[in-house]
């Protein structure tokens, strides 16, 4: 009896250390956000903006976000903070979608921006091709564990 509950107490031990690793190596390797007045200034120059809500059908205590972000045919930005995560990318997409199915069939049409590597605050390059005017909701995706974060819809 004493070894099995010496198992189970180590198995469990083992558990939340890679439940809390998975939580916080992204966290403690996440890269400093951009500066207020370089964000500022996105938002002056930017054509559309829109909000990142909690309130989203699929986000939840783990996954969301909150701010504003400003789109212009350079940058995407955040001026506010994502839920922490591994492994978030940045889409397009041409229609609103706030849940997981939505967004799976979207993504083959989907642009991909890049990698979002800050919780708060964040500001991305737009590629060459992309054109922003094309699109009216930007989402944030865990690529890893294929779960919704946050949308905003810019254009209606």
């Amino acid at each position: 009896m004493k070894s099995i509950l010496l198992i189970l107490s180590h198995c469990t031990l083992l558990v939340c250390g890679v439940v809390l690793g998975i939580y916080l190596l992204p966290v403690l390797t996440a890269k400093p956000g951009p500066s207020e007045s370089l964000l500022q200034q996105h938002a002056l120059d930017a054509d559309y903006q829109a909000e990142f809500d909690r309130e989203r059908l699929d986000s939840d205590f783990l996954h969301w976000g909150e701010g504003k972000v400003h789109i212009s045919g350079d940058y995407v930005s955040l001026d506010g903070e994502l839920a922490p995560g591994p492994d978030y990318q940045l889409y397009l997409v041409s229609e609103f979608v706030e849940t997981e199915a939505d967004f799976l069939a979207l993504k083959p049409m989907a642009k991909h921006l890049g990698d979002v590597e800050s919780f708060n605050d964040f500001m991305l390059p737009v590629p060459a091709d992309v054109d922003v005017h094309r699109y009216n909701t930007v989402v944030v995706w865990c690529e890893t564990f294929e779960q919704f974060i946050t949308s905003a819809q810019y254009r209606f």
